[in-house]
């Protein structure tokens, strides 16, 4: 806690602090080897464990010893540089030491800082709530309470040459993690229903963006976060609220507005946890802090940066008036392409249906009926040549055939004689007496039997028979 109570006695310098601890520690040290103090579990003393690690539920450490522990440890600290920013600052006229309050810039860790009021009094610039400091100090811890505490020698405020400086390189740690890279950033939407607006309380900036939006689009809704937007709460309320609107699925877009300010007012909007923080917002991010002139990184890492409140109220909302004009337009355009379209389908199919072959359909069927015609003709033509072609050739081969066939040498008196087993005789010797034999004419069969054979030409076997008869 800060020591801000003007009633609480004052704590004492470092140094006496210091010995006052070591005296404490050694007579607790001494009560607890002469016996002289029990502990709550009436564990003797000198069984008490001397790590830690070597507690148990049998053998705890008391309190006091915790603390005492505690400070010896912290005592050994060096003292170091802090960096941090005040909060509250506490000055009492005619005291010899004054009190603040260190925050971290970054999260809401806060620490008690003391240190001899003419310290404060000789700093380069007179200090205030809000200042961005160094101080130099040791810790100590106050065994009574059991708080953590500076005690400072020396502080020092952060001029704003540094500060950009600082805001240099975390940009530029920032730029090397990709926060800024273009394909990072998402369209806004045409026409969102609902905007986020986080600004500050009754601003002129909130008045800016919900006026002129509404004048663009009237039914656009506003879902507004009213929050710090310099100072020391600027950083968790701003993070805070664009959390919150980009957890809402009714919101679209998120606008983060202010009307621009001094390098020192718009420190808080290049804070590391802020700009992460919008960084990792899923809903399109518009950044309206401050003036052309103003760049703070949470520009570089929003989806949209308008240089003034009036400029992201233009870019969020589409203007009314114009969109109506646009549809005008667009319309216009949309009949005059549909009427073009239309005349000249219209002369194409005129053009068609001018054709011969549409205004007159049957001149097509006469020009194949007459080619029918044609062709029938050419192939009767055809067929009767050949047929008068084989009627010739058929009757030469007749005619040769006739004149070659047996039948013809028959019909001149000729016959044919055969043997009973169909073989043909044409010598006399072939046959014998009694031999039957079949004679073909020219029109009909004789059936004959051999009486004789002519004299001279009788077979060897009919004189051998002849023999045998005799």
């Amino acid at each position: 806690m800060v020591p801000s109570d003007p009633g609480r006695p004052r704590p004492p310098s470092r140094c006496s602090h210091r010995r006052r601890g070591a005296a404490r520690s050694g007579r607790v040290a001494g009560a607890w080897q002469g016996g002289g103090v029990s502990s709550p579990s009436s564990t003797p003393p000198a069984e008490l464990p001397a790590r830690a690690a070597e507690t148990t539920a049998e053998r705890p450490w008391p309190v006091r010893l915790l603390s005492a522990k505690i400070a010896d440890y912290v005592a050994k600290m060096s003292a170091l540089w802090v960096e941090g920013q005040v909060v509250q600052l506490n000055r009492r006229p005619g005291a010899g030491i004054a009190f603040l309050t260190l925050r971290d810039t970054d999260t809401d860790m806060s620490l008690p800082v003391s240190l001899p009021a003419q310290v404060l009094a000789a700093a380069e610039t007179p200090l205030a709530e809000g200042a961005h400091v160094v101080v130099h100090a040791r810790p100590t811890f106050w065994t009574k309470r059991g708080t953590l505490q500076l005690s400072a020698d020396e502080v020092r405020a952060v001029g704003v040459g540094e500060l950009l400086a600082r805001i240099e390189h975390l940009k530029r740690v920032l730029a090397a993690e990709g926060l800024f890279d273009a394909d990072r950033r998402v369209p806004l939407p045409f026409l969102p229903r609902v905007v986020g607006l986080v600004c500050g309380r009754e601003s002129k900036a909130e008045h800016d963006v919900v006026v002129n939006a509404r004048a663009r689009w009237p039914q656009v809704e506003f879902v507004i976060r009213e929050v710090a937007v310099q100072g020391v709460g600027a950083v968790p309320q701003v993070s805070k609220a664009i959390a919150e609107l980009d957890a809402d699925p009714a919101v679209e877009v998120i606008v983060v507005a202010r009307g621009g300010g001094s390098v020192e007012d718009l420190l808080p909007f290049s804070n590391e946890a802020l700009v992460r923080a919008a960084a990792a917002c899923r809903t399109p991010l518009v950044s309206a802090i401050g003036h052309e002139t103003d760049t703070p990184l949470l520009d570089l890492v929003a989806d949209y940066r308008a240089s003034t409140p009036t400029d992201a109220a233009k870019r969020i909302v589409p203007d009314v008036g114009e969109e109506r004009a646009r549809v005008a337009q667009a319309r216009t355009r949309i009949r005059s392409a549909v009427e073009h379209r239309v005349a000249r389908e219209a002369a194409g199919l005129e053009q068609v249906r001018s054709r011969p072959v549409l205004a007159r359909p049957h001149t097509m069927v006469d020009t194949r009926e007459a080619d029918v015609h044609r062709m029938r003709d050419h192939a009767r033509r055809s067929l009767d040549h050949a047929l008068s072609g084989a009627v010739t050739s058929t009757r030469a081969l007749a005619a040769q055939v006739r004149a070659l066939s047996p039948a013809a040498t028959l019909e001149r008196g000729y016959a044919v004689v055969q043997t009973s087993d169909g073989a043909v005789v044409r010598e006399a010797t072939e046959v014998a007496a009694k031999d039957s034999l079949r004679v073909r004419l020219a029109h009909g069969e004789l059936m004959a039997t051999v009486l004789a054979v002519a004299p001279g030409r009788r077979r060897p076997a009919a004189a051998d028979d002849t023999e045998a008869a005799g």
